[in-house]
């Protein structure tokens, strides 16, 4: 593949929340990426001497991109074959004389290539479609290149879409890159208490951003699609570790972040704070987890820092038990969805009491979120859940003093009865 271009602009993001028409083209790369072969199959807007990733069938890591990075013409493949000075198809990069010496091919290790511009109906050029591939595919024919070909003809129809997206996507990219050039997320701190003693054992950080922006939650999701997902939730990290000097000693700090997120430069930025014991990691839900080896490794090496781990939003699209299981979190936060109006309904206060039966099995602890009532509350602890965190028991606060103090609320018993007990204060025992 081609050397890779720190700037990033559009894309589409994960794809569990492409909207159609963009499933079909999805598809269509899936289609691309089997029918020759080959390791991975993209879609790219040429923008003046880039090339930007808008769209992947496979997996972009393995060849050091994302959506929304960008490669550039000098000493790329790409570019040759824009201007016809190689063929669409190349089945085997080592026998292609011209190519075989460029420095991009060695790093990578790229054994077959295609590619073929995507033009629109006045036979402009849009981007181009291709693949990619790490072993030759000596099989491979010119009628071959002939589908390849034929379906960047079909995507002709696609390109006033694939423009506007273009353009949103692209305004997303503006409006995050103003907020990271400007040093931020801002972050507040939210309590997340004992509910027996009423003390704080924990904070965790949330991003916030200028009036004007989307809220928090859809504006990483677009981030994510723009290419800065990953840089946008590292800053965060970085604004909120920096408070960990103003913490007491027996209140840990958490902070979010994608599987993504963890396997780049999360760990180095924990470890770096000299009390990586004092954090805790919530993974969130934005991609997969189950069979991520590279994420679980990360996940280790930062439980052999000391660091806690901990599964957020369980309960509301969570995959499954395995994950679960095969991260075995210190920490499993029961999404809102569960604890509104849990007082109400068996259903969610047996979910409740499955999760924290579950957390006890595995040497963990239940958090409950969006607490924002005594009869959620007394529900709650009803469930055997020791821990949460909701407007009742503290709202968001920018001032951390304020955030480690919470509400000090009276908290409910297993039996439902009111107590008053504030005895000495500990953390949350992981």
């Amino acid at each position: 593949m081609d050397p890779i271009s720190r700037r990033r602009l559009s894309c589409l993001g994960p794809r569990r929340e492409v909207p159609e028409p963009w499933t079909v083209l999805v598809d269509l790369l899936d289609l691309l990426r089997h029918r020759l072969c080959m390791d991975l199959a993209w879609l790219g807007r040429v923008d003046g001497d880039l090339l930007v990733v808008q769209m992947a069938s496979g997996d972009l890591g393995a060849f050091g991109l994302s959506l929304g990075s960008s490669v550039h013409r000098d000493q790329s493949l790409f570019s040759k074959v824009l201007c016809g000075d190689l063929p669409s198809l190349i089945p085997d990069v080592q026998a292609e004389p011209r190519i075989s010496s460029l420095p991009v091919v060695a790093e990578f290790g790229i054994r077959s290539y295609a590619a073929t511009p995507v033009t629109d109906a006045a036979g402009q050029v849009y981007g181009m479609v291709g693949c990619v591939g790490r072993q030759p595919c000596p099989s491979l024919r010119q009628r071959d290149a002939g589908f390849l070909r034929m379906l960047a003809s079909f995507l002709t129809e696609f390109v006033i879409d694939l423009r506007r997206l273009w353009d949103e996507r692209n305004a997303v990219w503006r409006q995050v890159r103003e907020v990271l050039d400007a040093g931020g997320p801002r972050m507040a701190f939210q309590p997340v208490a004992d509910l027996i003693t009423g003390q704080t054992v924990g904070v965790e950080a949330l991003a916030r951003f200028p009036t004007g922006l989307p809220g928090p939650e859809e504006l990483f999701a677009d981030a994510a699609g723009a290419g800065l997902g990953r840089e946008l939730e590292l800053a965060a990290v970085r604004n909120a570790l920096r408070v960990l000097p103003q913490l007491p000693p027996d209140v840990i700090l958490s902070v979010n972040a994608s599987p993504a997120t963890v396997t780049s430069e999360l760990i180095d930025l924990v470890v770096n704070t000299g009390t990586p014991q004092c954090v805790a990691v919530e993974i969130t839900e934005r991609e997969e987890i189950c069979g991520d080896h590279e994420m679980l490794l990360a996940v280790d090496e930062l439980r052999g820092r000391g660091t806690h781990i901990a599964v957020d939003d369980v309960g509301s699209c969570y995959s499954g038990l395995e994950e679960l299981l095969k991260l075995r979190p210190e920490i499993i936060k029961i999404d809102c969805l569960i604890i509104r109006g849990i007082e109400l309904d068996p259903a969610r206060q047996i979910v409740a009491s499955g999760l924290a039966k579950l957390a006890a099995e595995i040497g963990g602890h239940v958090v409950a979120e969006g607490i924002e009532s005594t009869a959620e509350l007394d529900a709650v602890v009803d469930a055997r859940i020791g821990y949460g965190q909701g407007y009742l028991l503290g709202r968001p606060s920018t001032d951390i003093n304020q955030a480690c103090l919470g509400n000090r609320r009276p908290t409910a018993t297993p039996t439902g009865e009111r107590t008053h007990r504030t005895p000495a204060r500990h953390g949350l025992r992981l």
